[in-house]
């Protein structure tokens, strides 16, 4: 298996398996003060996006979603950043500064696999 497919498989699991959980627990992501909280809208999406990335990376299309999760990514913690969006994401999915360094961090990742790996 390829890096770019394990990688999307990975990540695809990772992130259906954050939209479950956050549909089963009532506290958040983590814990009672949820450092990363979530609500029914962010844990749909999370739901998608592993879908997403369970079947790119069992079918070959590991680089094509590790380029959208990673612009998808890059362009959510920089939003996160300007203030007045920042309120419209909280407000709206939940997102706070730590999700936001988070969602940087997996685009950037996902971004250097893209660019680094074997294309399949």
């Amino acid at each position: 298996m390829s890096a770019q497919k394990a990688f999307a498989l990975i990540l695809g699991i990772v992130l259906l398996l954050v939209g479950i959980l956050g549909f089963i627990s009532a506290n958040g992501l983590v814990g009672e003060d949820a450092f990363f909280g979530s609500n029914a809208i962010q844990n749909i999406l999370h739901l998608i996006a592993g879908a997403f990335g369970i079947y790119a990376g069992t079918k070959g299309k590991g680089q094509g979603y590790n380029s959208i999760i990673g612009w998808i990514g890059v362009v959510l913690g920089v939003l996160g950043f300007i203030p007045g969006i920042t309120e419209v994401l909280a407000d709206l999915l939940m997102i706070n500064t730590e999700i936001t360094i988070l969602h940087l961090a997996i685009g950037i990742v996902s971004l250097l696999v893209y660019f680094t790996a074997a294309k399949e």
